[in-house]
């Protein structure tokens, strides 16, 4: 922290982008505090979005990429909400690979995947690139057997 005429300051990334501590964001102050004193390895992980590519074309990669998709909080071999887990053991039961991206280590990326989706809940599976629900649907779908038969087609079975 630094003061400068009787003004607190927060160091960014440079000398020139300093900015007074009252003009940051709540979320800037929070991923700020988040991390401080931590060890790189055990800071979130989050992806840099070059200022071309936004967070709707992240995430339109990721899903065209894997066969299957889920956005959830934690990841896979540890989910960190319980609908989260349910949709992670559906999918472990129908013996599917599928790839998990933890929405929770990155703000842009939870906010992005939601207007992405216009689906305001976590967790959000896509099979082949396709939407396909939260953990109610696909507990759904699970049950009477759709799942099985969207994931065969898909050929992530």
């Amino acid at each position: 922290e630094f003061i400068r005429n009787e003004t607190p300051m927060l160091r960014l990334a440079s000398a020139s982008s300093r900015l007074p501590a009252r003009q940051l964001t709540a979320r800037q102050i929070w991923a700020r505090s988040l991390c401080s004193g931590i060890h790189d390895d055990f800071k979130p992980q989050r992806r840099a979005y070059s200022p071309d590519e936004d967070v709707h074309a992240q995430i339109t990669k990721d899903i065209t990429d894997n066969k299957v998709a889920v956005f959830m909080k934690g990841v896979p071999e540890a989910p960190m909400c319980g609908f989260s887990n349910t949709v992670v053991q559906i999918l472990r039961a129908e013996g599917v690979d599928f790839k998990g991206f933890n929405v929770l280590a990155d703000p842009d990326l939870r906010d992005g995947i939601k207007s992405f989706s216009n689906w305001p809940t976590i967790p959000q599976v896509y099979v082949n690139g396709e939407f396909i629900g939260g953990c109610d649907t696909t507990m759904e779908m699970y049950k009477s057997g759709e799942l099985r038969q969207m994931l065969k087609e898909a050929g992530a079975k």
